[in-house]
């Protein structure tokens, strides 16, 4: 995760022996067909319950009209848990070894993430961070314990990087003491200040020596993830529509951000998976903005499913907000995801300016939606599908092109079709 020079390769494929305990030691990048284990899926879902009551607070702080103070408290919330995750998938990346001591771990880490979502509402709600303290506090002791695990198993510089990751989380998880001893309008500040010194941790840790994470590994987990992101959207959205729908007689006003909400959760996956990111994660250097980019993403694809519930609260006279504010809590996350995920890989596999140009101009079309009333949700689902037709359309001239230019060589030149 960090600049540091690619290590050695380590011995590929996966641990041969088959006792209990294992010394904890890296896997190799070089291990063919490296999937996503049962145990990392089960981790993941387990973590969108916490994402889920993030985003139900958000929607109760937005139908409200305490737009500031819930975006505030999701942007510090989320962070814990996309935090938390991260830290474990590059770390699972590079050291799974699938022995007890580390399964039981991980359950361990799944229980902290448990004991932080019972704890959002009176995050959001009193300001009280007893339990989201506590349930990361869970997590990154579990953490500390597989780096400790890997520095007693390894020597040299893995060594002392699995150390300094052990010291670096311990003494970050202090600092969040703060959030629990200091007055209520000093706590943002304790956030500004912690979270990014969280985050310079792996730049510290793997100065010397960095973990061998699994490119295609790696990018199938990301992925993972946003589908369930996605997924979860899906769900709060149709849930929303639902209860709006046995309450009020109100199919002709919900209908267009059903629709429009759909559109864009169908353009949002089409637009994330269009490209064959392992390719791009080649060194630390070019991981570091790459993962650590990912909680716009995520946070923004999250938050789209909040901004739709919002919007059909609106919609029936649920939510005491007007209806450019409930515009704008779909379209601006909207916005921020497809813009993040240009920046982050989309970008590297577009020829031309017209292609390049596709996602920013969506994006920037999107923000214009938010002033169209109540019809800002269907508009912002059609430019979304209409720039996955444009990335389509563009592509497919492209290929053709390359196709004729080639001629009588018989080449054949493939290019991801969005």
């Amino acid at each position: 995760m960090t600049s540091s020079p690619t290590p050695p390769p380590a011995p590929s494929g996966p641990p041969a022996e088959h006792r209990p305990l294992r010394r904890l030691t890296a896997r190799g990048r070089d291990e063919a067909h490296r999937v996503a284990s049962s145990l990392e899926l089960f981790f993941d879902l387990c973590f969108v319950v916490a994402i889920a009551q993030a985003g139900v607070q958000l929607v109760h702080a937005l139908a409200e009209g305490h737009a500031g103070e819930g975006i505030l408290n999701y942007a510090m919330i989320f962070f814990a848990i996309w935090w938390a995750w991260m830290n474990f998938t590059w770390f699972a990346s590079a050291y799974d070894n699938d022995d007890v001591l580390y399964r039981v771990v991980t359950l361990i880490q799944i229980a902290g993430v448990l004991v932080l979502a019972a704890g959002v509402s009176r995050a959001f709600d009193e300001h009280e961070f007893l339990l989201v303290w506590l349930g990361y506090a869970i997590m990154r002791l579990a953490m500390t314990a597989q780096w400790l695990r890997v520095a007693r198993a390894c020597g040299g510089a893995e060594r002392t990087m699995a150390l300094r990751y052990a010291v670096g989380v311990l003494l970050c998880q202090i600092g969040w003491l703060g959030l629990l001893v200091l007055p209520e309008h000093a706590r943002p500040w304790v956030f500004l200040v912690i979270a990014p010194l969280e985050m310079l941790v792996p730049l510290y840790a793997e100065k010397a020596h960095a973990t061998s994470w699994h490119p295609h590994h790696i990018a199938e987990r990301y992925g993972l993830f946003t589908i369930i992101v996605l997924g979860e959207t899906i769900a709060a959205a149709t849930v929303a529509v639902k209860s709006s729908l046995d309450e009020n007689d109100a199919l002709g006003e919900l209908l267009p951000i059903a629709a429009g909400g759909l559109l864009i959760i169908f353009a949002a996956w089409w637009i994330y998976f269009v490209v064959p990111i392992h390719g791009h994660l080649r060194s630390n250097r070019e991981s570091f903005l790459w993962g650590y980019g990912h909680y716009l993403i995520f946070a923004s694809g999250a938050a789209i499913g909040a901004g739709l519930e919002v919007a059909v609260e609106q919609a029936v006279g649920e939510a005491h907000i007007s209806t450019l504010s409930a515009s704008a809590s779909v379209t601006l996350p909207t916005a921020l995801f497809l813009l993040t995920v240009w920046a982050l890989h989309s970008r590297f596999y577009k020829v031309g300016i017209a292609q390049q140009l596709v996602l920013p101009t969506a994006s920037l079309l999107v923000i214009v939606c938010t002033f169209l009333g109540s019809w800002a949700v269907l508009a912002t689902g059609l430019v979304c599908a209409l720039a996955v037709a444009a990335g389509v359309t563009l592509t497919a001239r492209m290929a053709a092109r390359e196709r004729g230019a080639s001629g009588s060589s018989g080449e054949r030149t493939t290019a991801p079709v969005g």
